[in-house]
């Protein structure tokens, strides 16, 4: 692999040449780590911050677990397949604990946004008021928030030890192309699927944070790999908060006639049929290249992000100030 190298320009010429972390392979190995020490840190926060807003504090953790496993999506191919399995598991359990909190969160909004009957209204208050009752408390998310940031913490260690002192940017870059082939095969499963839907979601949120990375240690183009993704992701949002609604309303449904649940679940069908068939259509272009070539033209990205000078925030304020 050739390292590239970037300059670091002054008005008598450059000062010095600098090599990007994502080419060095001690600093990214570093950098990578760091980011899991972060999405850690920020789950232990939310654990604390219950209190001022458990709709919030739970958010957050999700989004830090998802950084998570795409930080060790990143590495898995430098890693034991036992202990790389070991750790996705152990996080991915982290989250699922999660989501019963974040499902009693998005339900109402939800349901706010359908179009119900008078017959549908009455099905879904009742739904909601059978949830309230097993909804978690602030002590018992508190708890899991705290457990989770524990059971986090430790699988940063275990990446840690297992993970080779020198980490190459192949490695990384085979490990954001192979989300992308998750993503891309589950983007065909949904056109049927709603779990292959919510697994073609799950999946792109993971790409995101990892080109967040990238970005950070690249520039402009990467960023603007990532803001592409995140529209289609958006474009995702309503179908899978559908896809938790119809599974909230058959888990919360007791003492209430089927037929009443049967329909309020045939109008959510009808409004995800629409939601899911718009998302599928945006995100056609942005996962219309193969893998290969996605992974290129994640290197080209790249490669021309850091041929370009880097020129600090501070550096051309004093330009202008001059």
């Amino acid at each position: 692999m050739v390292t590239t190298l970037y300059a670091e320009p002054d008005k008598l010429g450059p000062l010095a040449t600098k090599v990007s972390a994502i080419h060095d392979p001690v600093a990214l190995r570093t950098l990578l780590l760091r980011e899991l020490a972060s999405a850690v840190q920020v789950i232990q926060d939310a654990a604390g911050a219950v209190d001022r807003g458990a709709a919030d504090a739970v958010h957050e953790a999700r989004k830090a677990l998802r950084r998570a496993r795409a930080v060790l999506s990143m590495v898995g191919a430098a890693l034991p397949k036992r202990e790389a399995r070991a750790i996705r598991r152990e996080l991915q359990h982290t989250r699922r604990s999660l989501s019963a909190a974040r499902d009693h969160a998005v339900a109402p909004e939800t349901l706010a946004q359908l179009t119900l009957d008078d017959d549908e209204l009455a099905t879904a208050r009742r739904i909601l008021d059978n949830a309230a009752a097993a909804r978690p408390t602030r002590a018992e998310l508190g708890q899991l928030l705290a457990d989770g940031a524990t059971r986090a913490a430790a699988q940063r260690e275990a990446l840690a030890a297992a993970l080779p002192q020198e980490l190459g940017w192949d490695v990384v870059a085979a490990g954001i192309r192979s989300v992308y082939a998750e993503a891309r095969r589950a983007r065909r499963c949904g056109k049927r699927s709603k779990a292959g839907f919510h697994t073609w979601r799950r999946r792109s949120k993971e790409i995101i944070c990892q080109l967040e990375v990238v970005a950070h240690h690249a520039g402009p183009r990467i960023a603007a790999l990532r803001d592409e993704l995140d529209e289609v992701a958006k474009a995702m949002s309503p179908a899978v908060d559908l896809i938790m609604l119809r599974e909230f309303v058959a888990t919360h449904a007791e003492g209430i006639a089927p037929d009443a649940v049967d329909q309020l679940v045939a109008t959510i069908d009808a409004r995800l049929v629409e939601v899911m068939k718009d998302a599928r259509k945006a995100g056609r272009d942005a996962f219309g290249l193969k893998p290969r070539r996605f992974e290129k033209r994640l290197a080209k990205a790249v490669e021309r992000d850091l041929l370009e000078p880097r020129v600090d925030a501070e550096d051309r304020s004093a330009d202008e100030i001059c």
